[in-house]
């Protein structure tokens, strides 16, 4: 799980905003995501630790990236390498707390029969996580800068297995306060 970004477009450390529901974020999406896969592996910036002690209560395994401001591919390949022997990994954003346990277990589903890369659909749009084979743990391992995978995903479009879902929640990551409107009307 991906919770090492720094916040800007919400204006303060979005990941201990307390939801709706009286939760903080980053806790609700490591709870959704445990419920889902054996294990959670939970990459964070360096100084953070209100956000490394409530992950660990939750039962993450937290692993502190010195590189984080290098953006999201850089916390992703060290999350990556970080758990080298893993089947294949679920990238999950610490700021998506609505994802469906289910819907993560789909996509974990997926790969442990065979997909290299799978991913949840709503209405016909991709969302979060994304699931990797573990036959392309170099080529994550290689990431860096502040796209993520999308460089990976765009070439091997083709193979990208879309896990059919009825949950909006694979959409809905909170990159701004006027975001949370958008749990209510979940």
């Amino acid at each position: 799980m991906l919770a090492a970004g720094s916040g800007r477009r919400f204006g303060s450390d979005k990941l201990l905003h307390a939801l709706p529901n009286g939760e903080l974020m980053a806790v609700q999406a490591c709870r959704n995501l445990l419920a889902g896969v054996d294990k959670v592996l939970a990459v964070v910036r360096p100084g953070n630790e209100v956000l490394v002690e409530c992950l660990k209560a939750e039962g993450a395994v937290v692993e502190v990236c010195l590189a984080a401001d290098q953006g999201m591919g850089a916390s992703l390949a060290f999350g990556v390498g970080a758990s080298a022997s893993a089947f294949g990994w679920l990238i999950a954003l610490a700021d998506m707390p609505s994802i469906a346990p289910t819907s993560i277990v789909q996509v974990a589903n997926a790969l442990r029969t065979g997909e290299l890369i799978a991913a949840p659909s709503y209405q016909g749009r991709r969302g979060h996580p994304v699931g990797f084979s573990s036959d392309l743990y170099r080529d994550l391992i290689s990431l860096s800068g502040d796209i993520g995978a999308k460089s990976l995903l765009q070439s091997k479009k083709d193979q990208v297995y879309l896990v059919k879902c009825n949950d909006p929640g694979i959409l809905m990551d909170i990159d701004q306060p006027d975001d949370l409107k958008l749990l209510n009307h979940k």
